[in-house]
């Protein structure tokens, strides 16, 4: 799976992963999954539920991470974990 990248918003209500779509040709068709995330209960605690995912171009998808940073969101490691089945 492809490397992931997390925001999360200042007030911790909110996260988003982006996640290179593995269909993608390099250089020649490269998406983003962007996937947006609802914080409910203690975060840590509970994954977020996930509210939207879009498909954009790479760089669409780079200039709303860049955006976001400006605007106050920080990066923060994966929250959506994989449970393992026993």
């Amino acid at each position: 799976m492809a490397k992931s990248h997390w925001l999360i918003n200042s007030n911790k209500s909110e996260v988003k992963r982006f996640i290179k779509n593995d269909k993608s040709i390099d250089g020649v068709f490269e998406y983003m999954f962007i996937d947006t995330g609802k914080i409910v209960g203690i975060f840590g605690k509970e994954p977020p539920v996930i509210t939207t995912t879009v498909s954009l171009d790479i760089d669409l998808a780079r200039e709303i991470y860049e955006r976001l940073l400006s605007q106050g969101w920080r990066k923060t490691d994966e929250v959506w974990i994989k449970k393992r089945v026993n």
